[in-house]
C-alpha cells in the first residue's frame, strides 16, 4: 500500500476518509446490499465461466477469445476492488476507509480502467487483422505477438496508475474529509484536498489523454477499416457473417467507453453531484455484468462452449464441425 507522511502549516496529515455513498433509509440500504451483492456473485460467475469454459474448449484456443479471458479476469478484478466496501458500507454505520486502503483501492481501481482501455483497443486491432487480412491471420496474430500484447496492456496500467499515485498521494487532505462517492476515485479525492491540486491534475488529465484517446483512435480506425471492408463482402450472408464476430466487442466498447467518458471528460467539480455516482454505477457495476451475457448472446462459439462446460459434456464430430465452420 502507498503510505503518505505529509505535515503543512502544523496540520496533521489526513489517516482516514468517510465515503458517503448512498445515503438513504436504512430499509433501502438494505435493499441495495442484497441486489448489489448479487450482481457482484453473479459477475464473478460469469467471468469465472467464461475463462473456464475457453480454457477447456480447444475451439476456443484463438487470439480473440485469448483477449476475451484476459477482459473476464480483468473484470472479476475490477468489480472486486470496489464492491466489497461498498457491500458492508450499506450494512455498517462507520463509512470510513484509512488512508492507505483508499489509495490502496484507487490505485487497482485505475490499474484496471486504464489496461482495459488498451485492452479493447487490442481487441478491435486483433478483429481488424482476422477480417481485413483473413489469409495472414495466423501468421500476424501468433501467441507470442498475443502474449506481448496482453502484458502491454497490463504493464500499461499499472504504470499509467502508479504515476498518478505519486501526485494523488502527495497531496494534503485536512481533518477527515467526507468523499461524495461510494470509493475512492480521483476526481473526488481531488475535490476534497485542502490545497492546490492542478498539477495532479494536469498529470491526470495528460495520463488520461493518452490512455483513452490513443485506443479510441485505433478502435476506431480498426472498425472504420472492418465496416468498408464489410460493405465489400458481394453477399448479404458473408456481411452478415463477419460483422457477427466483431458485433459483440463493438457493443462493449459502446457500453465501456460511453459510460466513463461520460463522468471523466467532466470537470472534478461536477463531482459535487450524486448523479455521478448512478453513472459510476453503470461502468463499475453494470458494464462488467452485461460483458459476458453480450459475449453469450451474439457468439455461438461461446454459448456452445458454456453449454459444454455447465453440463460437463463434450461434442462430437458433428458439433466440432459446426462449431469451426
Amino acid at each position: 500500500p502507498i503510505t503518505k507522511i505529509l505535515k503543512i502549516d502544523n496540520q496533521t496529515a489526513t489517516t482516514h476518509f468517510i465515503l458517503l455513498g448512498f445515503p438513504t433509509r436504512p430499509a433501502f440500504q438494505l435493499l441495495l446490499f442484497f441486489v448489489f451483492l448479487v450482481t457482484y456473485l453473479l459477475t464473478l460467475l460469469e467471468n469465472f465461466l467464461i475463462i473456464l469454459a475457453i480454457r477447456s474448449d480447444g475451439q476456443l484456443h484463438k487470439p480473440m477469445y485469448f483477449f476475451l479471458s484476459n477482459l473476464s479476469f480483468l473484470e472479476m478484478w475490477y468489480v472486486t476492488v470496489i464492491s466489497p466496501k461498498m457491500l458492508i458500507d450499506f450494512l455498517s454505520h462507520d463509512k470510513t476507509i484509512s488512508f492507505n486502503s483508499c489509495m490502496t483501492q484507487l490505485y487497482f481501481f485505475v490499474t484496471f480502467v486504464c489496461t482495459e482501455y488498451i485492452l479493447l483497443a487490442v481487441m478491435a486491432f486483433d478483429r481488424y487483422v482476422a477480417i481485413c487480412n483473413p489469409l495472414r491471420y495466423t501468421v500476424i496474430m501468433t501467441n507470442q505477438l498475443c502474449g506481448t500484447l496482453a502484458g502491454g496492456c497490463w504493464f500499461c496500467g499499472l504504470v499509467t496508475a502508479m504515476i498518478k499515485m505519486i501526485f494523488i498521494a502527495q497531496l494534503h487532505y485536512c481533518g477527515t474529509p467526507h468523499i461524495n462517492h461510494y470509493f475512492c476515485d480521483i476526481s473526488p479525492l481531488l475535490n476534497v484536498s485542502c490545497e492546490d491540486s492542478s498539477q495532479a491534475e494536469l498529470v491526470d488529465f495528460f495520463l488520461a489523454l493518452i490512455v483513452i484517446a490513443i485506443p479510441f483512435c485505433v478502435v476506431v480506425a480498426s472498425y472504420v477499416t472492418i465496416l468498408m471492408t464489410i460493405l465489400r463482402i458481394p453477399s448479404a450472408q458473408g456481411r452478415q457473417k463477419a460483422f457477427s464476430t466483431c458485433a459483440s466487442h463493438l457493443t462493449v466498447v459502446i457500453l465501456f467507453y460511453s459510460t466513463t467518458l461520460f463522468t471523466y471528460v467532466r470537470p472534478k467539480l461536477m463531482y459535487a453531484y450524486n448523479s455521478n455516482k448512478v453513472v459510476s454505477v453503470l461502468y463499475t457495476v453494470m458494464v462488467p455484468l452485461l460483458n459476458p451475457i453480450i459475449y453469450c448472446l451474439r457468439n455461438r462459439e461461446v454459448k456452445a462452449a458454456l453449454k459444454k462446460t455447465i453440463l460437463c459434456t463434450g461434442s462430437g464430430p458433428r458439433e466440432d464441425a459446426a462449431l469451426s465452420n
